[in-house]
């Protein structure tokens, strides 16, 4: 699949480029991307120039990962990145982090509200899943506010710095759709 390009009243939606890897390796030396995110810790400017130069390019071209950089509209500075992986057919998780300058200000709400209704219409997904570490409250905030349910916790799911740790799950069902209306 060739990447999309999304726009709202405030973002550029754009899959990465190899230019792109300066703000993403600034934005990811944030101590909770690195926790609370499946980042390499620590996060080195060679990881950033893989994953705008290599492995977004791959999700796109194998139609499994669809990474999309969110970039404000008036200065051109990164918000975060956002993601729609496939699990099954129909089935997509939300992925995102943020640069922690931008937090806060609704910029990470309608990156991904925007992804998630192209999922659901472009992609045909019937249903999108949100995970996080117990513990990552905004994240789940923002979650919430997009609709999903939190489903329940799944314990010791993985581990961070050989330590187990619990993750929260949720769902997002299409609007309209046969299950969402049970």
């Amino acid at each position: 699949m060739e990447p999309v390009t999304l726009k709202t009243g405030r973002l550029v939606l754009r899959a990465f480029v190899a230019s792109d890897a300066d703000a993403v390796y600034a934005t990811c030396q944030d101590a909770d991307i690195q926790h609370y995110t499946p980042v390499p810790t620590p996060y080195r400017r060679e990881d950033a120039e893989n994953y705008v130069a290599v492995h977004t390019a791959r999700g796109w071209a194998e139609d499994r990962d669809h990474i999309l950089g969110a970039f404000r509209s008036d200065n051109g500075a990164l918000v975060g990145s956002f993601c729609l992986t496939r699990l099954f057919e129909g089935v997509y998780e939300l992925g995102y982090w943020a640069d922690k300058e931008q937090r806060g200000k609704g910029y990470a709400l309608e990156a991904a509200r925007a992804l998630c209704d192209w999922g659901f219409e472009a992609l045909g997904a019937h249903r999108l899943e949100w995970w996080a570490m117990v513990g990552n409250a905004p994240s789940r905030a923002l979650a919430e506010r997009l609709g999903f349910t939190v489903e329940g916790t799944l314990r010791d799911r993985s581990k961070v710095d050989g330590v187990p740790r619990d993750w929260w799950v949720g769902g997002l069902l299409k609007p309209g759709g046969a299950a969402s209306t049970l």
